[in-house]
């Protein structure tokens, strides 16, 4: 069996036969989502929704801690290519940007993450002017 960088050339290199054939065209961009598994981005206000969960999670120590860690990683990167796809580059997505490929992430990160995520979602004012979150 070929290495999995030959295997990814040799597909792409077929995609780009296959396109110069005219039977079927699919982008670079297309054939490298399909390689690398990226899953769709979800529209912002889900994002948010699900980061929401993952940060109340952690600070209420709602799991294991590598479970808390999981769920709280999925939501970062959920979020950033919700705000890339969105096109959006406020606060909320900035930290979701630089927590994302924080790791290993330590219990005491996780936690100020998670108090920081919760700021910006909540008060618009802290730099999420599309807050998903109604003010108590």
């Amino acid at each position: 069996m070929l290495p999995a960088a030959l295997r990814t050339s040799a597909a792409l290199g077929a995609t780009t036969a296959v396109a110069a054939a005219g039977t079927v065209v699919l982008s670079l961009s297309s054939a490298r989502a399909a390689v690398m598994g990226a899953p769709k981005a979800l529209p912002y206000a889900e994002a948010v929704d699900r980061t929401h969960a993952a940060a109340e999670a952690v600070l209420a120590g709602a799991g294991a801690e590598t479970c808390l860690r999981g769920k709280l990683t999925n939501a970062l990167l959920g979020l950033s290519s919700s705000c890339e796809a969105k096109g959006d580059r406020n606060p909320l997505c900035q930290l979701a940007d630089k927590a994302a490929v924080v790791t290993p992430m330590s219990l005491a990160f996780m936690r100020d993450t998670a108090t920081r995520l919760l700021a910006l979602i909540e008060a618009p004012a802290a730099g999420n002017p599309q807050a998903t979150k109604p003010q108590p």
